[in-house]
């Protein structure tokens, strides 16, 4: 998988600030890519260096593997600030506005307010749109065009839960289109549903980036249970591949070591004369293993 862009030792200083300290990673092509991090971790100013935004103090990156320019540029939609339109307008002419300042095709307009599901709307003025709906429009005007990369600064900021959830679908959507996206966040939650790779910042450093699963080392264990919890305990305690067990109720969490699955568990039990009446793989939070991570001395 290539890498749609590359970040080699990127820092950023606003006088004695270090906002960045040498940060690099790469985010693999078609990916849903998360920057994640509290306020201050330098999200934002990350974002706004690959957008041309902001100037690196130290440091370079590439998109699509060569030196940025304009052509890559109209490769790129980007929201990094609160929609900024005119009220008084309709959805459909600030677009056009939109399309003239970023040289975007008029004709693609009623492309994307359908698909962000604002075509019946497009006529009624911004300042009667739900927050939702404002976000939705801005990411509208992003996808003029129809650009394959899409950059997002906290996408969901000031929503409410209807309001994410459907930003949320809307990022899946994209994805499965073949879109690759990089959002900054500090919504763990969120990014557990949509992203495949992360970033993780702590005050300017990159403490891990990769995979979901690899970056954050998520834990996993088996929740069994059975008639006999007792036995099915000390069947458990004596085998090899599990690492340790642990009671939660009326369910044992084991442990498993490398190699054992649910299948040969639920087997391993059933020879030893123990029917298994729950078995599932479970795993921690994004958000318990980040806390983890991120405490000092975690990582």
């Amino acid at each position: 998988m290539s890498a749609i862009l590359s970040l080699d030792k990127i820092s950023k200083h606003f006088g004695s600030v270090k906002a960045l300290r040498e940060v690099s990673f790469e985010v693999p092509e078609g990916s849903v890519f998360g920057i994640l991090g509290p306020n201050g971790s330098g999200k934002t100013t990350l974002l706004g260096i690959v957008t041309d935004v902001l100037r690196a103090s130290g440091g370079h990156f590439l998109w699509f593997g060569q030196k940025p320019s304009g052509d890559h540029r109209k490769q790129i939609g980007s929201l990094l600030e609160t929609p900024n339109f005119y009220h008084y307008l309709s959805a459909r002419r600030n677009l056009e506005i939109t399309a003239v300042i970023k040289d975007k095709p008029k004709g693609d307009i009623d492309r994307v307010l359908k698909l962000l599901k604002l075509y019946e709307r497009r006529d009624s003025k911004f300042q009667t749109y739900s927050l939702g709906m404002k976000q939705r429009l801005a990411i509208a005007g992003c996808l003029l065009g129809n650009p394959p990369v899409l950059v997002f600064d906290e996408p969901t900021n000031g929503l409410d839960p209807s309001g994410i959830a459907e930003i949320r679908e809307l990022i899946i959507e994209l994805s499965q289109q073949g879109k690759t996206i990089i959002l900054a966040s500090h919504l763990l939650a969120e990014v557990e549903k949509v992203c495949t790779h992360v970033a993780i910042l702590q005050q300017g450093v990159l403490i891990r980036s990769g995979s979901v699963a690899s970056a954050l080392n998520q834990e996993e264990w088996l929740e069994v249970s059975a008639t006999d919890l007792q036995a099915l305990h000390s069947l458990l305690s004596r085998l090899d591949k599990v690492e340790k067990i642990l009671p939660a109720g009326e369910f044992l969490r084991v442990f498993p070591k490398e190699g054992l699955t649910t299948v040969m568990l639920n087997r391993l039990c059933f020879e030893n004369g123990i029917i298994l009446s729950h078995l599932r793989l479970k795993k921690s939070s994004l958000e318990t293993a980040f806390i983890e991570l991120t405490k000092p001395g975690g990582n």
